[in-house]
């Protein structure tokens, strides 16, 4: 893409009410817009590394078995009531008319809806277990929208519900979800913590949270330095400095930002919507359920956290919105560097590399601040300095080199 037609820009300086970092470089490098408090519009930039996160996800639920599917943001009173979560404080509730009760909240979550569902489906022992996951809009009355997208209103969530024949059959699920969202968030670029946490408003059971440690998260969580065994400080009993419970490694009190949990309900969520099966013994027994949920936004946010420096961001190969970001340094007058830039992009599309080509009439140290900024993985710079070579930097290095173009193919694809 030419970046002349991005029809974005890049900020120098922000409102000073916007603190944390993500949100800063987010915004002035024209990845998201902010609407209101915890409210965003994805921007082009933006928007494409939030599909470069969902493709990710959706090939690790794909692994484990999950089956896609969407299901609506508009819910019934019904569902809530079933479970007693329609007064949680976090829901938003549609008024129809004055003096009307509401009859419709949107949605924060999809246990209920995806309960009944599985209610139509399941009969036999035969139809268990299944999986099925969403990418979609949630939302939640946040009263401490905050932390751009660490902590929001309206946000993008990837949320997977499993069911079961039994609590062992649930056991073996979970256990293969865990690996499936370490997977998700290594390959994200995103070192997080299995973390025991306790269920919040979705169970009364113990669940696990995955934690990136960062000294802007609002977590605390207490880890071994070792094994890496993990607890949110809510729950723990552990403490700072002393021995874990699980080896002899010693344990760190840390901040930290929760970009994934897993929860096992048993048979919360069964029983209100009569999701049984006939087992082997032709008895009736309720299913048993599971939910996993990942924040694409969060993610995005937390990466931009943990991956920054003073000039701007620094994204990770895998969900970078292009792998390399093309830079013309050719002078209004200077039509051999321009021809020879207009060269490698084309040459570059052809080869399907991803390519922002800055063709902008802007300074060199304006091209440069730019693209430190937007923080894309490769820098490849043409000017007269260059000859027939292409300087070419990666952004979280100091060192330039020149090669030529074939070289920098190679190197991409």
């Amino acid at each position: 893409m030419k970046q002349s037609q991005l029809f974005t820009k890049t900020l120098k300086n922000l409102s000073a009410d916007e603190q944390s970092v993500n949100a800063q470089l987010l915004e002035r490098g024209g990845f998201v817009y902010k609407n209101s408090a915890g409210i965003y519009t994805q921007m082009p930039l933006g928007w494409r590394v939030i599909q470069k996160i969902a493709n990710i996800i959706r090939e690790e639920m794909n692994v484990i078995g999950g089956q896609e599917m969407l299901m609506p943001a508009l819910h019934d009173k019904h569902y809530l009531k079933a479970t007693g979560r329609w007064d949680v404080d976090v829901v938003f509730k549609i008024f129809e008319g004055p003096g009307k009760d509401p009859q419709f909240n949107i949605s924060w979550t999809h246990e209920e809806i995806m309960s009944e569902i599985a209610s139509k489906y399941v009969n036999s022992y035969k139809d268990l277990p299944f999986a099925t996951y969403q990418i979609q809009t949630k939302f939640r009355n946040e009263p401490r929208a905050k932390s751009g997208l660490l902590r929001g209103r309206e946000f993008m969530m990837k949320d997977l519900y499993s069911f079961h024949r039994d609590e062992q059959d649930l056991d073996r699920y979970y256990e293969l979800v865990r690996q499936a969202y370490f997977n998700v968030f290594n390959r994200c670029g995103l070192k997080t913590y299995y973390t025991l946490a306790a269920g919040g408003d979705f169970t009364t059971n113990f669940t696990h949270e995955f934690q990136a440690i960062s000294p802007v998260g609002e977590d605390t969580i207490y880890v071994c330095e070792k094994c890496e065994y993990a607890e949110n400080k809510e729950i723990s009993k552990l403490k700072n400095d002393e021995g874990c419970i699980k080896c002899d490694g010693k344990v760190k009190e840390e901040k930290a930002i929760e970009v994934g949990n897993i929860f096992r309900y048993g048979t919360k969520y069964s029983e209100p919507f009569k999701l049984q099966f006939t087992n082997e013994k032709g008895e009736k027994v309720f299913v048993h359920s599971g939910a996993y949920g990942i924040g694409l936004g969060r993610v995005m946010g937390t990466l931009v956290e943990v991956s920054h420096d003073e000039n701007g961001i620094i994204w990770p190969e895998s969900v970078a919105p292009f792998q390399v970001h093309l830079l013309s340094l050719a002078g209004r007058d200077d039509e051999t560097v321009g021809k020879e830039s207009e060269k490698v992009y084309k040459t570059l599309l052809k080869a399907g590399i991803e390519v922002l080509y800055d063709d902008r009439d802007v300074q060199a140290g304006g091209k440069f601040a730019d693209s430190d900024l937007i923080g894309i993985p490769w820098r490849a710079v043409i000017s007269k300095k260059t000859g027939d070579k292409i300087e070419v930097k990666k952004r979280n290095e100091q060192k330039t080199k020149l090669i030529s173009l074939n070289e920098l193919l190679k190197h991409l694809k």
